[in-house]
């Protein structure tokens, strides 16, 4: 699986949010500054949260962004899906509306099981658990196996 930078931005820009918790507005220029992200293309990543529903804009010299929903209501998962869409596709296609023939007929299973792994893990980690460095035991677990830090 790859993460695009544009999701990895903004899952990061939401944990910055989360972190925050002061129910302020803040800054993108300080989002930026404090998760090392081009200013330019956190601002359009923010307008695509925005129109998700996951942060609020408020105008003004004490505006800013916050999290629209609480940290514990939203997941990695809502933030992907609102700058990237679908989690899992197969050239641009759900894998469970694709088909094959012959020796690859059970590909398709395949690609349905990732998916179903891939949301096992982003819809069950929240922002808040990112914030507060507390994963969910099975998210957690996940990163003891022997291998699960090999890269491959």
């Amino acid at each position: 699986m790859r993460t695009t930078a544009k999701a990895d931005y903004a899952v990061r820009a939401a944990v910055e949010l989360a972190s925050v918790g002061t129910g302020e507005p803040v800054k993108a220029e300080d989002i930026a500054e404090a998760q090392s992200i081009p200013l330019n293309f956190l601002e359009n990543i923010l307008a695509e949260l925005r129109r998700a529903g996951i942060v609020e804009s408020r105008r003004g010299a004490a505006g800013g962004y916050l999290l629209a929903r609480a940290p514990e209501e939203v997941s990695i998962a809502d933030v992907i899906r609102a700058v990237e869409g679908p989690l899992a596709n197969v050239r641009g296609m759900s894998p469970d509306a694709l088909e094959y023939e012959g020796s690859a007929a059970r590909l398709r299973d395949v690609w349905v099981a990732l998916r179903a792994n891939v949301r096992a893990v982003l819809e069950q980690v929240t922002l808040a658990d990112v914030a507060k460095g507390e994963l969910p035991p099975h998210v957690a677990e996940l990163t003891q196996a022997a291998d699960a830090w090999l890269r491959r």
